[in-house]
């Protein structure tokens, strides 16, 4: 099963095709290709699927969903570890 995370973009760098970001899915950071998103900017909710941002999300679906996903223990990596 293929699964896309909401996450807020902390950082843009790069353009077109290079195009990344530094993503928070709830207090983790990862990196992830914005090439496919070009609309999305510093502050914006994305799906990111496999390392790459798939579409814009809007922030209260985003966070509802990231707190389903810790209500049924599937963040697994993406949560933070005491």
């Amino acid at each position: 099963m293929c699964l896309a995370v909401p996450g807020r973009i902390l950082d843009v760098s790069g353009s077109d095709t290079a195009r990344t970001g530094t993503v928070s899915f709830g207090g983790v950071s990862k990196e992830a290709c914005l090439a496919f998103v070009p609309e999305a900017k510093v502050g914006d909710y994305v799906l990111v699927h496999a390392g790459f941002a798939i579409s814009v999300v809007d922030e209260e679906e985003a966070l509802k969903t990231l707190d389903y996903f810790r209500q049924i223990g599937e963040l697994g990596e993406l949560e933070d570890k005491p």
